[in-house]
């Protein structure tokens, strides 16, 4: 780390310059090996991302391109309702097979808006259409709302329920289990579902972290009456601000791995239809017959392979998607290999293929180079420790004329030890985010640190 020490007369400030990246290609484009490179927010975690036209692959991308001049939505919530809807609709029939996992199409998506009016939820209502054809029943009995305790969640879905006969002393059943263990959890006020999981008791992070992983067997520990579901298929599509969800999405969710199961999406409206579009119907019939060609196929596949040449690509993009990323954008795209992975899965069982070829990689590296540059937009500037974190914000907010340590102090209202203050000022220093300087006393004193946002 570089440290420069800069004299502007009555104060000298030190700006510490963070050491560059290992490898230069991260985050400009360039490609690997010749293929499609990983890259990050572009022009830096305040440009908002730009989807590569490689993820409008196959039928996903003929559902989008057919749709977006007919609707305000971004083409990115488009795209990932479709393949989030499609994964859930198949069912826990196909799956992947690597490091001892199972990894079926599973997929959680939050779609992050700067406002409230960034359209996310009329994505859905032009995607849902295509499954009426496509899985009608699908439609009506497994999209279900609010997430609000871990034991409903798996109520809705859970195996038969016994219970013992006061009287006998025998097992009978009390309740017939669901048959279809698919469900789709259309979240579209998400905020809601992460004010629960602050309540004390509440298991919802567990079970939609653990539903991630696609176990055998999910279930409650509660002592009585526990609910256990059996080869359980659950995805989530999940809408909320972005300042909703920097404020929200706290540090025990982030370090849990809660946060990593998601894909994040930055959208906003596309365009200004005041009237709505006019999608012709015999599209939608269209493309729902496509998407029911494509599950009926999908049904009939169990282990999903890969090419030569998808393995050769897979094997040169690896390294990228599992290194180590500081802070809380690290805790958020912590599974890119995995999240890569189940997509190129989706993205093969669109094309009605029973394995995983370099198109279908390309495809899905880059909605997920669009997912991470996103995660780097809401989260870029944050560390995860929530105290250094609330220091920044207040930085910026002053911006170029800085806080000294009693006034950051005051920020606190005095309530915060000065060693724990110093530790994350140490921190932000240490990541680049902030710059220390010193100003000069007038006359006796002692000189005094200044904090400044960089």
């Amino acid at each position: 780390m570089k440290v420069t020490h800069i004299d502007h007369g009555d104060w000298t400030e030190e700006r510490w310059e963070p050491d560059p990246p290992d490898d230069p290609t991260t985050g400009n484009g360039k490609a690997i090996g010749g293929t499609l490179g990983i890259t990050g927010a572009g022009a830096g975690a305040d440009a908002w991302p730009v989807l590569d036209k490689a993820a409008y692959y196959g039928l996903a991308g003929d559902v989008v391109n057919t749709i977006a001049s007919h609707t305000e939505s971004d083409p990115v919530a488009l795209l990932l309702q479709f393949l989030v809807s499609f994964g859930n609709v198949v069912g826990r029939q196909p799956y992947y097979f690597i490091e001892g996992a199972e990894h079926y199409p599973v997929l959680y998506a939050l779609l992050a808006g700067p406002t409230a009016k960034g359209r996310k939820g009329t994505a859905a209502n032009r995607i849902r259409p295509i499954f009426d054809v496509a899985d009608n029943d699908w439609t009506h009995n497994n999209v279900t709302s609010g997430i609000s305790s871990g034991e409903g969640i798996l109520h809705a879905i859970h195996d038969d329920i016994y219970g013992t006969d006061k009287k006998s002393g025998v097992q009978v059943l009390v309740e017939a289990g669901v048959d279809d263990k698919r469900m789709l959890l259309d979240e579209r006020e998400f905020s809601a579902a992460l004010d629960s999981m602050q309540r004390e008791g509440n298991v919802v992070s567990r079970i939609v972290r653990d539903a991630w992983d696609c176990p055998r067997v999910l279930r409650t520990l509660t002592k009585h009456n526990p609910t256990k579901v059996t080869r359980p298929h659950i995805s989530v599509l999940g809408q909320i601000t972005i300042d909703e969800l920097q404020r929200k999405l706290d540090q025990g969710a982030m370090m849990s791995g809660f946060a990593n199961r998601f894909l994040y999406a930055c959208v906003r409206r596309s365009q200004l239809l005041p009237h709505g579009g006019a999608l012709d119907p015999n599209e939608i019939a269209r493309l729902g017959a496509a998407t029911l060609a494509a599950v009926d196929a999908a049904r009939t596949f169990t282990r999903i392979t890969m090419t030569s040449a998808a393995d050769v690509l897979w094997r040169a993009i690896y390294p990228k998607l599992t290194a180590d990323v500081p802070g809380l954008l690290g805790a958020a795209t912590a599974r890119g290999d995995a999240q890569t992975l189940r997509l190129s899965m989706v993205y093969a069982l669109l094309d009605k293929a029973p394995q995983i070829d370099a198109v279908h990689i390309k495809a899905a590296l880059a909605l997920w180079n669009y997912c991470e540059a996103s995660a780097r937009y809401i989260f870029g500037d944050f560390t995860g420790d929530p105290l250094a974190d609330n220091i920044l914000r207040a930085l910026r907010t002053v911006g170029t004329s800085g806080m000294n340590r009693a006034t950051i102090n005051n920020h606190f209202g005095g309530h915060v030890a000065a060693p724990k203050i110093q530790a994350a000022l140490g921190r932000l220093l240490a990541l680049g985010k902030v710059r220390r300087g010193v100003r000069k006393p007038n006359g006796a004193g002692r000189p005094a640190d200044m904090w400044f946002a960089v």
